[in-house]
């Protein structure tokens, strides 16, 4: 249950909806008259103001997850940054009003939401959220939370730590162009090295990569220096392990056809989405020295989140796809 709001919230809203498994050209159609959801004890209704796309949208739209998913019809969407307006009865940390933004789904391919981000209404567990740093805008905010919580938890989990050295490969991506800046601002890396295209590297250096590289003039698996992680955010397992040094770690975000699991000492993960990963880094959204990378085509407004989609799917962005405004 919630205390009545001080918004006036209508009964129901604009949202994008998919019925059937295939691609968001064919499958993702506009709903104008879907209820706006009740808020559990445990929950806020915000008032989206901006998405960031996902793969892992397009992957669940496209029917990879059937097994585990939960059933159609689906409003697809994680990301989201928006205004609280409306809190229910056991929310500590918020009140209507605050400016949030967060992952909505706690985990990304199990049960996830039938009711996402891409809506003009979206009700989301206080735990997943984060206050917005007044220094960012709602546009920079969605495009952070799923990436950077990947990133984070991917370095966590190689152990990475000061000292060590990194090739994040797919470094002018949505989550790789976290990784980077992570790697060498909070976590300390001694070297970040980091693929791209050739027009992509002087963003790779401006982000704290120490060596850019090409990856359509060099083999990185044939490059004498070897790492302690190497981050495979394109899925290149096989080429990565052979990157690393002896005794180092490979993490790969891009989901193997079950039940594959990439060969050791390579490994994969499902992020778990923590509004106490957002606060952590805040200080460093704050200083400047971790900064949301927008594809210069974004934003897309919420008319043509079947064009943002299409964009996304090329797999040419760089950094995040937003769609804004909303209606």
């Amino acid at each position: 249950m919630a205390a009545p709001s001080s918004f006036t919230i209508p009964s129901h809203n604009k949202a994008w909806v998919y019925s059937e498994y295939g691609s968001s050209v064919d499958v993702l159609k506009l709903d104008p008259h879907v209820p706006v959801q009740e808020v559990k004890d445990d929950q806020v209704l915000v008032k989206v103001v901006a998405v960031a796309l996902n793969p892992v949208d397009t992957k669940r739209m496209n029917g990879f997850f059937k097994a585990t998913d939960s059933p159609l019809p689906t409003v697809p969407g994680h990301d989201i940054a928006g205004v609280v307006v409306k809190v229910g009865s056991q929310v500590k940390n918020f009140k209507e009003g605050d400016e949030v933004y967060g992952d909505i789904n706690e985990v990304a391919l199990e049960q996830p939401k039938r009711f996402g981000s891409l809506a003009q209404y979206t009700a989301v567990e206080e735990r997943l959220l984060s206050l917005k740093p007044n220094s960012l805008s709602f546009v920079e905010a969605a495009s952070i939370p799923l990436a950077i919580e990947t990133a984070y938890e991917g370095l966590e989990r190689t152990g990475f730590s000061a000292g060590k050295s990194i090739l994040v490969l797919g470094g002018a991506g949505g989550v790789g162009t976290h990784v980077i800046q992570l790697a060498k601002h909070v976590f300390g890396a001694s070297k970040v090295a980091a693929t791209a295209s050739t027009g992509k590297l002087e963003l790779l250096k401006s982000l704290g990569t120490d060596w850019a590289i090409d990856y359509t003039k060099e083999n990185f698996e044939d490059l004498p220096e070897k790492f302690d992680v190497v981050y495979d955010t394109v899925g290149e397992v096989e080429r990565a392990i052979k990157a690393m040094k002896e005794g180092g770690r490979v993490v790969t975000i891009v989901p193997l056809p079950t039940p594959a699991t990439p060969p050791p000492p390579a490994f994969t993960f499902i992020l778990t989405s923590k509004g106490s990963i957002l606060e952590k880094l805040k200080p460093y959204f704050e200083s400047g020295k971790v900064k949301p990378i927008i594809d210069p085509k974004s934003p897309f407004p919420f008319s043509k989140t079947v064009e943002a989609f299409s964009y996304l799917n090329t797999n040419r962005a760089t950094g995040k796809v937003v769609v804004y405004p909303f209606p």
